[in-house]
């Protein structure tokens, strides 16, 4: 059975690499600001669903730019077609990854918090 995670694991990451780079080189949408990177690609066994998540820092709206990625889903795909060699692509879906976002908030508490010890002493 690992044999089968090692090949899914392997296909997430391919499709994590090249979506990635179609989303930073191919997509043309003024509207796509800031850094966008995809973050993790998760695939259901039999290849027909990626789960692509996305995150995205200095991007003026987070909601417009995953609607942005989320109509160009199908470009998106049929270039990944012609770039990766897989039976299937997969029809991708796009969801928002804060966790980047609710690392650096937490590193902000945790500075503040030590700031404020510091005073305290």
């Amino acid at each position: 059975m690992s044999g089968n995670s090692n090949r899914m694991n392997k296909i997430n990451e391919e499709l994590k690499k090249e979506i990635g780079h179609i989303i930073s080189l191919e997509l043309k949408d003024p509207n796509l600001t800031g850094l966008i990177s995809v973050t993790d690609v998760r695939t259901t066994p039999d290849l027909k669903f990626a789960r692509v998540y996305v995150s995205m820092i200095g991007c003026k709206n987070n909601k417009q730019c995953l609607g942005i990625l989320k109509k160009s889903s199908g470009h998106i795909r049929s270039i990944l077609a012609k770039k990766i060699n897989l039976r299937i692509t997969p029809e991708l879906v796009f969801e928002f990854d804060d966790s980047i976002e609710y690392g650096s908030k937490i590193d902000q508490i945790l500075k503040d918090i030590t700031k404020d010890l510091k005073k305290d002493e």
